[in-house]
C-alpha cells in the first residue's frame, strides 16, 4: 500500500468514526457529524403522551409539559407524572378550557423568580367569555408539585379563529410559545395570523404578533411600539409564530415561523419591528375570505411574501429561509454549554413536516452561514426543543414521545 493510499484510508476513517453516534437502545447509527460537533444519546422520556406541545423546567428540574388537549402536568425528578391543570383527570379542572384545532393548552414558561414565587405560565384557549379567545394565565405551583392555585389571566384578548374558511378549520394560526428572556426577565407570548388578512398589520390588536410584557401582563418598558398601536406588542406583522429564543451573550430574540408553502423563517427580532407578513389583498385583487396568505395578494400574481421588502423596505430581515422552502418551521432554541463542543451558541431549529432538527451557524450580525442536520434520530414532527438545567435538549413530538438528547464525549 503506497503512503497516498495509506493517508487517504486514514482520512476515510476519521470521517466514518466521527459520524458515529448511540440511540437509546445502545445502537450505533451513522450521522453527518464533523469532529468538533457532539456525538449524542438519545432516551425517550416519556411516551404514549397526547399531542405534547411544550416543555419548561423548574431550577431544580422537575419537567412540566402540555398536551394540546389534556392540559398541564409535571414529571418529577424521579419519574413521577402528575396531571395539574386543563381537562377532566387534572389536579384542577379548568371550566373555561377547551381545545380545537391548531389551538388548545400550548406553550408553559417559569418564572425566573419561580424560587421564591413559584409562578408558571401557560398560553391556553378559553371560552369564558362569550367570544372565544387565547389568553395567558399566571398560576401557583404548591411546593410539592401535585397542584395548581391562584389563577391570574395576565393576557385576555389574543385573537382566536372560530370558524371554518376555505385555509382551515377553526383554531388555527394561535402561535402560542410563551418564553422568559433570561436577559430582560420579560415575559415574550408569540400570536398568529388566524387566517385573517389585515391582522397582522393591525396595531390594536394581537394577532400575529411577538408580545413583550411583566409577570403581570403589564406592557414591558422599551417596547418601541409604532403610534397608536397596543403597547404589549414588541414586534408585528407575522403569520404564526411558533419559536422564540435568545442568543447567548447578546440576548437578541430570535423568532422561527413556518412559511405558506414557501419560505420557513428565522428573524431576528428588534423592538418596535415589523416582520413584512401582510396577506390582506392589494387593490384590485381578491382572495377568497380576503386572504391571501396561500396565493397572492398583488396583482402581478406572485405568492405573497413572508417578509414583503417591496411594501415594507424597513421591515426586519431573516436570518435564514430554509433555501425558500417550507417544512412546518416549529420551535427554536440555543444550544449552551461546553458540552454541546462545536454546536456550542448555534441555534437548533424544529420542523413539522420536515421532522427533523437542523442547527444553525450564525454570524455576529445574526445571518445564517452555515446549517447541519441533526441525524440519527427518528424522523418524527418536532414541536418544541428545551435545554433543561443539566444542559441537556428536551423534545417534545407529535408521535407522543419526549426525548432527551445527551452530548457525550
Amino acid at each position: 500500500m503506497n503512503q497516498g493510499t495509506k493517508i487517504l484510508l486514514i482520512a476515510v476513517l476519521t470521517i466514518f468514526l466521527a459520524g458515529i453516534t448511540v440511540d437509546c437502545a445502545g445502537q450505533q447509527v451513522t450521522s453527518t457529524m464533523a469532529a468538533n460537533e457532539p456525538k449524542l444519546k438519545r432516551t425517550v422520556v416519556l411516551s404514549g403522551l397526547r399531542e405534547p406541545w411544550d416543555i419548561a423546567f423548574t431550577p431544580d428540574g422537575a419537567m412540566l409539559f402540555t398536551e394540546k388537549c389534556r392540559g398541564l402536568s409535571v414529571r418529577l425528578p424521579n419519574g413521577m407524572v402528575k396531571r395539574l391543570y386543563g381537562a377532566t383527570g387534572s389536579a384542577v379542572v379548568a371550566p373555561d378550557f377547551f381545545c380545537q384545532g391548531q389551538s388548545g393548552m400550548l406553550g408553559v414558561a417559569v418564572d425566573p423568580n419561580f424560587a421564591d414565587n413559584h409562578f408558571i405560565y401557560i398560553f391556553m384557549t378559553s371560552n369564558l367569555n362569550d367570544r372565544k379567545t387565547n389568553r395567558v394565565v399566571r398560576l401557583v405551583l404548591d411546593a410539592g408539585y401535585t397542584t395548581v392555585n391562584s389563577r391570574k389571566d395576565i393576557i385576555t384578548d389574543i385573537p382566536y379563529k372560530s370558524s371554518t374558511t376555505l385555509w382551515g378549520g377553526a383554531g388555527a394560526h394561535s402561535g402560542g410559545r410563551i418564553r422568559f428572556s433570561p436577559f430582560d426577565r420579560l415575559l415574550y407570548v408569540t400570536t398568529g395570523d388566524n387566517h385573517n388578512g389585515s391582522l397582522s398589520q393591525d396595531l390594536t390588536r394581537l394577532g400575529g404578533k411577538v408580545l413583550r410584557v411583566d409577570r403581570d401582563g403589564n406592557a414591558a418598558p422599551g417596547n418601541n411600539t409604532p403610534a397608536g398601536g397596543d403597547s404589549r406588542i414588541f414586534t408585528y406583522g407575522h403569520r404564526n409564530v411558533q419559536g422564540i429564543a435568545f442568543r447567548p451573550g447578546t440576548g437578541q430574540p430570535f423568532s422561527c415561523e413556518h412559511g405558506p408553502g414557501h419560505s420557513d423563517e428565522v428573524t431576528p427580532l428588534v423592538a418596535g419591528g415589523n416582520g413584512g407578513w401582510d396577506p390582506k389583498p392589494d387593490p384590485g385583487v381578491s382572495c377568497m375570505s380576503n386572504y391571501c396568505g396561500y396565493t397572492s395578494n398583488r396583482s402581478d400574481g406572485r405568492p405573497t411574501s413572508m417578509t414583503d421588502l417591496f411594501k415594507f423596505p424597513d421591515a426586519l430581515r431573516p436570518s435564514w429561509t430554509n433555501k425558500g422552502v417550507s417544512e412546518g418551521m416549529g420551535h427554536c432554541t440555543f444550544l449552551n454549554g461546553k458540552q454541546w463542543q462545536g454546536w456550542d451558541g448555534r441555534l437548533a431549529v424544529g420542523f413539522l413536516r420536515g421532522a427533523r432538527i437542523d442547527i444553525l451557524r450564525l454570524d455576529a450580525a445574526g445571518i445564517t452561514i452555515g446549517h447541519t442536520t441533526v441525524s440519527g434520530i427518528p424522523s418524527q414532527r418536532i414541536r418544541s426543543l428545551v435545554q433543561a438545567p443539566d444542559g441537556t435538549l428536551y423534545i417534545a413530538t407529535d408521535g407522543g414521545e419526549i426525548w432527551r438528547l445527551t452530548p457525550t464525549e
